[in-house]
């Protein structure tokens, strides 16, 4: 749950800005700040339960980006935020 709320904390910091103001060069020295924090906090957080579950972050992730490979193949989807198995749908 604190996890969350850290992400939700994240989240308020771009809440209201616009794409390009979300842009690294257009974010306030205070915003950027703050996203180190949070994102900090987030890190500390996710290992933290990871290692409460015993589990290994890197395989975890390796294994995940293969699956994505799989289901979100690029030719299929790079460019495009809609899933490529649902725009003819």
């Amino acid at each position: 749950m604190a996890l969350c709320g850290e992400i939700g904390e994240l989240v308020e910091i771009f809440q209201w800005l616009s794409i390009e103001d979300s842009m690294l060069e257009s974010l306030s020295a205070k915003d950027l700040s703050r996203c180190k924090e949070e994102i900090a906090d987030i890190l500390i957080y996710l290992v933290r339960l990871a290692d409460k579950l015993n589990i290994d972050l890197m395989t975890e992730s390796l294994a995940k980006i293969e699956v994505n490979m799989e289901r979100y193949p690029v030719t299929l989807s790079k460019g495009n935020a809609v899933k490529y198995n649902l725009r003819n749908e």
